[in-house]
């Protein structure tokens, strides 16, 4: 998974080809920490199709803000700089997160 920072994120998402999925999420967030090894599961397992990425908020509150990323964690689906798919808080599970991503593969 491409490691996000404020300073690659308009590039790397917003200007990216395709689908890029973005999973943000920070070092005090359990429920985040819990669910990383079954997204980059995810990752290795539909990465030929969609660009997978993850973003530590705490180091970029303000882009996070701006991206409307509330609570966490958050799974996110761009599409040509737009947000075209979400799963935040209680629905953040991996069955949901991975019906998400079957619907762009």
């Amino acid at each position: 998974m491409l490691e996000l920072t404020k300073d690659n994120f308009d590039s790397e998402v917003l200007e990216g080809e395709g689908y890029v999925f973005v999973d943000f999420w920070s070092e005090g967030c359990e429920p985040c920490k819990a669910l990383m090894p079954d997204v980059h599961k995810l990752a290795e397992q539909y990465g030929d199709k969609i660009k997978f990425c993850s973003m530590d908020i705490t180091k970029a509150r303000r882009l996070a803000i701006k991206q409307k990323v509330l609570g966490l964690p958050t799974m996110t689906m761009y599409k040509g700089g737009e947000k075209v798919d979400e799963i935040t808080k209680d629905d953040a599970n991996i069955a949901n997160i991975e019906a998400m991503i079957k619907k762009f593969y």
